[in-house]
């Protein structure tokens, strides 16, 4: 593993000190998060050694020192805890500006040399062998169909078949697969890997087994959705996925508009956890101050705003 993300994840408790086992880690995101005590020595080393990258903003409650001391004692050691603190930090923010540069770039570079960092590319015959020869249909889209699939370790996955009647075609499929190599959070759904072998190309993504949003809102299906559960969607929806895209992306990227947020494209999992889908008509900002204007929009009708 060399990149893990956990920002964001209202996640409680110590750093784990396994963490700094992981000798291939390069990249460690903690930000926004509820963490308490130190930061573990062996991460501290690693990236004053400049072997690993790691982000901590956000947690109130973390010590930059070991031992944690108490608040009451803080005033006799301000001063060389500051200067650590502080030659930590400048090392810290210099890297990430390096890394945001880097992420930045990859947006506008190829499909192919983002995926290679991260996802792992299928052939067409394993899309096909983990498919069962693309036995169970479970959606459609403007994209192409969705396929029910098992990869070797047993997870279900779901892989979505890129039509060669679609009117989305490569362009969503590469602006899709460019995005979900940079994001990655608890209500954002995950890509497991690609295809792309010019004449069958396809996305596989986690499996979300209660399906999308619209289908517990039509008035033909069986269960009816409590209170609390459309209050959680909401809550997993707005306040935690659509706030990562615009406000959680920027230490690594600029910005992300969803631009097609509608009852389908919105996964709910094995919990009823809300997870946000398709992204090929995203856009991402260069900078905060890039116009919202677009001469060409892009969406559903009737998802739209009439503006």
């Amino acid at each position: 593993m060399e990149y893990l993300d956990l920002s964001n994840n209202q996640r409680t408790g110590a750093i784990p000190e396994t963490l700094s086992e992981l000798q291939n880690l390069r990249y460690l995101n903690l930000s926004g998060n509820n963490l308490i005590g130190s930061v573990p020595e062996a991460l501290k080393k690693r990236v004053l050694d400049n072997t690993l990258i790691m982000s901590l903003t956000g947690n109130t409650n973390l010590c930059g020192v070991d031992p944690c001391l108490r608040k009451k004692k803080q005033k006799n050691i301000l001063v060389p805890v500051v200067a650590s603190v502080s030659g930590f930090f400048v090392v810290l923010f210099g890297a990430l500006a390096i890394v945001w540069l880097i992420k930045r770039k990859r947006i506008a570079g190829s499909s192919e040399s983002m995926l290679r960092l991260k996802n792992r590319p299928f052939t067409y015959g394993e899309v096909s062998r983990i498919t069962g020869n693309f036995r169970q249909v479970i959606g459609e889209g403007g994209f192409g169909k969705v396929y029910l699939g098992t990869l070797e370790n047993g997870t279900e996955v779901a892989v979505k078949m890129l039509s060669k009647s679609s009117k989305q075609g490569y362009k969503e499929f590469q602006a899709e697969d460019q995005l979900l190599m940079i994001i990655h959070h608890g209500n954002l759904v995950s890509l497991f890997g690609y295809c792309d072998d010019s004449r069958h190309m396809a996305l596989i993504y986690e499996y979300m087994a209660n399906g999308n949003l619209r289908q517990h809102l039509s008035e033909d299906h069986l269960k009816v959705l409590t209170w609390s559960r459309r209050l959680q969607i909401a809550v997993d929806i707005m306040i935690s996925g659509l706030d990562y895209l615009h406000n959680g992306c920027k230490p690594l990227g600029p910005p992300i508009i969803h631009r097609d947020l509608k009852t389908t494209n919105i996964l709910l999992n094995e919990d009823f956890r809300a997870k946000i889908a398709n992204f090929g008509l995203s856009r991402a900002f260069a900078t905060e101050n890039d116009s919202y204007v677009s001469t060409c929009p892009a969406g559903t009708p009737s998802y739209l705003d009439p503006e």
